[in-house]
């Protein structure tokens, strides 16, 4: 389970208040479900928590930080109990995600800031960093929890779990984005069964590449 982590800036001054956080990272998403990312502004925002401009832009610079903070922490919502297994571990946390991604606000949200991205190296990295990496202890859990059950081999090589890790996470996030987000499919058990199933069985003969 994930600790809540206030959105993170360099800006200092008078202490931060973690109800208008709150507050404003609620008013971005509603704001991007109704006007849009080109519509969207930080004035709007500011009126729709009922907080100065000024107090936003003493926490972010601008509105792609802001984006990307107010979609992170509903990221943080995901969480990985230990269910007993590794398929069931993964099938817990992919059902989940496909619920996160149903909700407008993640959908509006994330298909934004990652179309935005494409023309925005900054903001490339933030998104990085605020929601890929912060998401990849869902997999290191996972792993370590399947090696202590004696489904995976121990690590050998640093480089190549790094690798594996980053494999995990790109191969669950990119199957499950493009298949709620892109093809428009459901996110069913059924489905959700036979990703893990592959995943796993993947795992299995990745590990025994050494």
């Amino acid at each position: 389970m994930c600790s809540r982590t206030n959105p993170r800036s360099s800006r200092t001054g008078r202490p931060r208040s973690p109800e208008a956080d709150t507050a404003i990272l609620e008013a971005t998403r509603a704001a991007l479900v109704e006007l849009g990312w080109s519509k969207l502004t930080m004035g709007d925002v500011a009126g729709r928590a009922g907080v100065a401009k000024t107090t936003l832009y003493r926490r972010w610079a601008n509105k792609n930080e802001l984006v990307v903070d107010a979609v992170a922490v509903l990221f943080d919502e995901l969480e990985l109990p230990d269910l007993g297994s590794l398929q069931a571990d993964i099938e817990h946390v992919v059902l989940q995600f496909a619920a996160l991604l149903e909700r407008p606000e993640t959908k509006t949200a994330l298909m934004a800031v990652v179309a935005e991205s494409t023309r925005d190296a900054p903001l490339r990295e933030r998104i990085r960093a605020s929601i890929v990496d912060r998401q990849k202890r869902l997999v290191l859990t996972g792993r370590r929890r399947a090696q202590e059950r004696g489904e995976l081999p121990a690590d050998r090589d640093p480089d190549a779990v790094d690798a594996t890790d980053d494999l995990i996470f790109d191969v669950i996030a990119g199957a499950v984005v493009h298949r709620a987000l892109v093809s428009a499919e459901p996110v069913d058990e059924a489905w959700v069964a036979r990703l893990s199933a592959l995943l796993v069985g993947g795992l299995g003969a990745v590990a025994a590449l050494g």
